[in-house]
């Protein structure tokens, strides 16, 4: 299954971010012109449009801002982990990402406000995939 797994473009931007994820870690970028911090990697800021960013770790804390369940979806490998779950998370550190929920665990168990944290699906030796899980 793990060959049929959908690969990100890994770009000369995004390229810190896969590695530290291979590693579980978190990363997410920082403006140093305006301090907002953003997710997902880019090179410009979203808020004032400095290229003076930096990456951070995140501490991989949140809750759950909205979640849905995926009930059908004919792409490989989905299908045949219907039903599963997609969340939005608000990172403790400010901003929201999307993210599969544990593939291990029932949707049922997802709840707006809940406490999550950040953990990595190992795809292959090259790819690892964020997911989010109840924190612990």
């Amino acid at each position: 299954m793990a060959s049929e797994w959908y690969h990100p473009v890994v770009d000369t931007e995004s390229e810190p971010f896969w590695t530290a994820a291979r590693e579980g870690k978190l990363l997410i970028k920082r403006c140093k012109a305006c301090s907002k911090v953003y997710y997902y990697p880019r090179r410009f800021c979203p808020g004032c449009w400095s290229e003076d960013t930096e990456w951070i770790e995140s501490k991989r804390r949140g809750k759950i801002y909205s979640y849905s369940t995926v009930h059908q979806n004919p792409a490989p490998p989905f299908a045949e982990l219907c039903p599963y779950g997609v969340v939005l998370v608000d990172l403790d550190e400010g901003p929201r990402m999307m993210v599969n929920w544990d593939f291990s665990l029932s949707p049922e168990q997802m709840q707006c406000g809940m406490d999550v944290e950040v953990a990595f699906r190992k795809v292959n030796d090259e790819l690892s995939l964020p997911i989010a899980r109840p924190a612990k």
